[in-house]
């Protein structure tokens, strides 16, 4: 979401005659896009803004002017702070508020050249949504898309922050999202990925004022000439509906790999979690989820270290990701965020007994993906193709399944599917050559993403 909140800024401010540069020293506008989920994310920024001060100073000496600015959960949480450390800070905005940029921007210009700190805060909730105020002009950003079509939190998991630095649950209108998306696939995007801190809960109005879940909205989207693939994250386990479930058996564009966060496999800390589902709820709509699509890859998010968390729940956790088998998940030792619940919670896990749990976690979910990854060797499969390797004349993609793939290639195949036969499996990645059309066998970009067969996982030996 962050990535697509930077992306939309810049569209905002391009009107007003700024374009991106790639080197901070040169920018006029310098914004700090934060994320306040992880552990010392404060911090992180006042770090990085130490940072970029040596480089404002030197820019003004020479006589220049630079605006430095922090947006995103961070700055909504830490505003006064941030001003406060660190006065070389011209501007502090909320993920709320960003469609004012021009405004805040115009206005610590004005400060700065009264001779004074610019000192502009605005971390406001604004009655207006910003979506309404965003413009409909959005530059090219690659043939994979974002699309923010929910934003907030109305769960209020214990550990959490996003209730409060995004605010509640809101949806966009489902006709507003399409018209986005038509946008976004005629500037170039092959893929787009729906976004939401709690997307499965998307709830927006449809045409004549019907109630559209995310079931039907893509079931809409995959209507649009053009798009091949469509993702959604992050999930919440209640909200993965019947009609939800069903789409990913029944929409071809619809890729089958989906994040859906557990946290925990022990009922009594999901409980203290605030969670409001229990782990064999979980493990049944997994079921429901493979009924529909046999070859859904899953990754998940887990928190270790949960205050009162005993061996006994740990134990649970490790049986729920062996039940399950995760494609790729991401892990954490938990770590208090002040002004939730949880930091003020008995039973506070040693830091040296939550980290050996971490890292026994981390071993048997690495272990699964690295199991995942190899399977793929000798298959073939559809890779959209993103953006240069790291090498030169190599080319990198992505599998349906979000892995990312590394072939030989060239800028020109950019944008494009293609067959590619898996030779190597990594931890993280495959490589692979571009496969040989194969004689009454439709490619990757026809078939939408399938096999012949309509099997993704399976492919034909090569």
């Amino acid at each position: 979401m962050n990535v697509y909140d930077s992306d939309r800024m810049a569209d905002v401010m391009a009107p007003h005659g700024y374009g991106l540069t790639e080197d901070a020293a040169e920018a006029d506008l310098v914004i700090l896009n934060t994320c306040h989920i992880r552990e010392k994310a404060t911090e992180k920024v006042f770090s990085e803004l130490g940072r970029l001060r040596a480089a404002k100073q030197a820019r003004e000496r020479s006589g220049g002017l630079q605006i430095l600015a922090v947006a995103g959960c961070v700055a909504q949480a830490e505003g006064d702070e941030i001003l406060r450390r660190a006065p070389q800070v011209d501007m502090v905005f909320g993920p709320q508020t960003y469609h004012r940029l021009p405004e805040l921007t115009r206005l610590a210009l004005d400060r700065r050249a009264q001779g004074g700190p610019a000192q502009v805060l605005d971390t406001d909730f604004p009655a207006i949504p910003k979506f309404d105020s965003l413009p409909e002009e959005m530059a090219a950003r690659g043939p994979a898309a974002y699309l923010s079509i929910q934003e907030g939190c109305d769960k209020f998991c214990t550990f959490c922050v996003v209730p409060y630095t995004r605010g509640a649950e809101f949806s966009r209108p489902a006709g507003e999202i399409v018209a986005e998306a038509r946008r976004l696939v005629a500037a170039g995007a092959r893929e787009i990925t729906l976004l939401g801190q709690n997307v499965n809960a998307y709830h927006g109005e449809g045409p004549g004022g019907a109630d559209w879940g995310l079931a039907r909205l893509i079931h809409a989207l995959a209507e649009i000439d053009g798009l091949a693939r469509l993702r959604y994250t992050t999930s919440h386990p209640r909200d993965m509906d019947a009609a939800l479930i069903a789409a990913h058996g029944a929409v071809p564009q619809l890729m089958p790999f989906l994040h859906l966060p557990v946290q925990s496999g022990s009922n009594r800390i999901l409980a203290a979690m605030n969670r409001r589902h229990e782990a064999d709820a979980y493990l049944r709509t997994v079921d429901a989820l493979r009924q529909a699509r046999p070859d859904l890859a899953l990754s998940s998010d887990f928190i270790v270290g949960f205050p009162g968390e005993t061996d006994a729940d740990f134990a649970e956790t490790l049986a729920l990701v062996n039940k399950v088998g995760f494609a790729q998940a991401y892990s954490f030792r938990y770590s208090p965020r002040p002004g939730t619940p949880a930091a003020a919670m008995d039973g506070q896990v040693p830091l040296a007994v939550g980290q050996e749990r971490l890292a026994a976690l981390q071993q048997l979910l690495d272990a699964q993906q690295r199991a995942f990854n190899q399977r793929f060797v000798g298959t073939l499969q559809p890779v959209l193709i993103e953006r240069a390797g790291r090498q030169a004349g190599q080319v990198q993609g992505r599998s349906p399944y979000m892995q990312a793939v590394h072939l030989p290639g060239t800028p020109g195949d950019i944008g494009r599917l293609i067959d590619v036969s898996i030779a190597q499996a990594h931890a993280n990645s495959l490589a692979g050559e571009p496969a040989p059309p194969i004689p009454g066998r439709a490619g990757a970009a026809e078939a939408d993403g399938r096999l012949a067969d309509g099997r993704l996982m399976e492919g034909a030996r090569v």
